[in-house]
Order: structure tokens, then C-alpha cells, then sequence
């Protein structure tokens, strides 16, 4: 005949089932529980590329997870990060960049939010502009453009429109209270020879390009976006020491992930992301294609996004701008 347990058999059994609850939980919240995916809303061989197959390499193993780098480039990253948006996937992350903040001013028809389709992890990388004019060109500083500029049609070749590079001339514009002509391309490969040639008066160029097209002698860099001078570019000064004030801008890229991760998988995404950016071995490979690591929390991130989005958005309605 059975006999039912004792009243402190009872509750053995009772606290051993509930001590399993915690663990069966934690197992069923595991994450990630599959491989990984970085969306670069550009195409591959650009910093942003280049930054997230470091990483991918760099946190996989702390993961536990391959991470895959999928490039969705097209209509100024856009394309990209509506994909990301829309994915509603816990194993997708996002290698955002200014873009990204900048559509939403840009095109009505916008159907992301930052703010309600992702979960911001972390900055990841931070790169200054350089003001080019062609090595030939009878402009050598800052004031020689700004007089040129007021005094007739003055054209500044952009990377597309919409662009941080075009977003930076229109700002230099109304600090320097002239009229330029904004003339995109499409990225900074097909303005480099009209740039070189002259054909265009400046433009706002990511440092690593401009770095050997300056050596070689094919282009000046005039000012940088910068607060204090950069050691790469010895002589050329900032904005502020060439008369032009509040024109500090930076490149940037962060890691964010869509909607859906849990928030102990967002911690855990963060501290690997901000272990990998101490690295010596990210550093030295980030240094490679000429972009500086950069570490916030993601409350830090959140913040700077938004700041972000004020700027640029009162850029883009002060300019009446509109994407193409």
C-alpha cells in the first residue's frame, strides 16, 4: 500500500522542485541561443564593415555564438536599417551610424524609429572630417573659402545626399553665413577625382580617405572637425581656430540590437562589446582603417542619439532639405 510522504518529506520535495524553477528559467532565457547577426547598412570594405567583422570575430567566442556580418547597403543606409527594424529578431544587431538619426528629418516616408524599433548597446568607433580642396587650388585655409564662397557660386561635393559629409556643409554654411551648391555622389570613391580635379571647390572627407590622397599631394585639407588638431594631420587646424564656431562633428558608428533581446542578454552584449574595444588586437585593427575606438553605456548611447537627432534634424529643416 502507497504511503504518502510526511509532512517534512512534503516540503523537501516542495523546495527541491522550486530550487529547479531558477535554472529551467534561466535555460528557457538563454541567449543567444543561436548564431548572431550584425545588419552594416553600407557595402563591404567601408570603417563600418571593417568595425564589425572585428567585432564579430572579437565577441563571438565571450558569446558563445557565431556572428555573422550581412551587408544591406542603398538608399543612405536605409535600406539597411528598415530591415533591421522590421526583423522583430532577439538574434539581430545593427551597426548604426549619423544616418540613421538623419533619415527620419530627411524622408517622411521613413517607417523605423530609433527609439522604439531598437535597444542601444554601445558606441563603437569615432571619426573626424577633413575640409579638402584640390592641391591646386588657389584656396589654402578656411577664410580663403569662406571669401570665395561670398563672392560667387561656391560648390561642395558630397558622398550623397543626406550624408554626414553633406549634413557637415550645410552647417558650415550657416556658421560661415554663405550660400554653397551641394553637389552629391555617390560615396566618396566617385567624388575623389572630381575633388582631385578640382571640378568641385571642397568637400567634407572621412580621414582615412583623405589620408593618402593628402600625402600623395592630390588634395589639401584645410580644417578639421575636431576640438583640438590631429596628430595625422600636423598644421591643419580645427574649425574653431579658423573662425568657424560650433562646427564639431564626428563620424561615428554603434552597436545596437532590435527589439527583443533580453535585458540580461543586453548587458552581456554590452560589457563583450565594451571588453573587445579595450583590446590591443581591436585597437591595432581598428587603427588599420583609421577609425578610434569609443566605449559609452547604453544610456550614455541613448542619450547621444538623441542629441544627435536634434542637431541634424534642425540642420535639415533650417536647410529645407529633403532626401532625393
Amino acid at each position: 500500500m502507497h504511503t504518502a510522504p510526511s509532512v517534512g518529506r512534503r516540503k523537501a520535495l516542495l523546495a527541491g522542485a522550486a530550487s529547479l524553477l531558477p535554472l529551467r528559467a534561466h535555460a528557457s532565457d538563454a541567449w543567444p541561443a543561436r548564431p548572431l547577426r550584425i545588419i552594416v547598412p553600407f557595402a563591404p570594405g567601408g570603417p563600418a564593415d571593417g568595425s564589425a567583422r572585428v567585432l564579430a570575430e572579437a565577441m563571438a567566442p565571450q558569446l558563445g555564438q557565431n556572428i555573422v556580418v550581412e551587408n544591406r547597403p542603398g538608399a543612405a543606409g536605409m535600406i539597411g536599417i528598415t530591415a533591421a527594424a522590421q526583423s522583430k529578431d532577439a538574434h539581430t544587431l545593427l551597426m548604426g551610424s549619423t544616418s540613421m538619426v538623419v533619415t527620419p528629418s530627411l524622408n517622411p516616408n521613413t517607417t523605423y524609429d530609433v527609439f522604439r524599433d531598437f535597444d542601444p548597446i554601445g558606441m563603437v568607433s569615432a571619426q573626424p572630417l577633413v575640409l579638402v580642396v584640390a592641391a591646386t587650388s588657389s584656396i589654402r585655409s578656411v577664410p580663403d573659402l569662406v571669401a570665395e564662397a561670398r563672392g560667387g557660386r561656391t560648390s561642395f561635393g558630397n558622398s550623397g545626399n543626406g550624408t554626414l559629409a553633406h549634413l557637415t556643409a550645410e552647417l558650415f554654411a550657416m556658421q560661415a553665413g554663405v550660400t554653397i551648391v551641394s553637389v552629391p555622389y555617390k560615396g566618396e570613391s566617385a567624388l575623389m577625382p572630381d575633388l582631385i580635379a578640382g571640378t568641385v571647390s571642397a568637400g567634407f572627407i572621412n580621414l582615412p580617405s583623405v589620408l593618402p590622397q593628402a600625402r600623395a599631394g592630390k588634395l589639401r585639407p584645410i580644417a578639421v572637425s575636431t576640438a583640438q588638431p590631429i596628430a595625422e594631420l600636423p598644421g591643419v587646424p580645427p574649425f574653431k581656430a579658423a573662425g568657424i564656431a560650433n562646427l564639431e562633428v564626428q563620424g561615428w558608428a554603434a552597436l545596437l540590437a532590435a527589439k527583443g533581446v533580453p535585458p540580461e542578454g543586453l548587458a552581456r552584449v554590452e560589457a563583450q562589446l565594451a571588453a573587445a574595444l579595450a583590446s590591443d588586437t581591436v585597437k591595432k585593427r581598428f587603427a588599420d582603417f583609421g577609425v578610434t575606438p569609443v566605449t559609452s553605456s547604453r544610456a550614455g548611447l541613448t542619450d547621444y542619439l538623441k542629441s544627435e537627432a536634434t542637431r541634424w534634424g534642425n540642420v535639415v529643416r533650417s536647410r529645407g532639405l529633403r532626401a532625393e
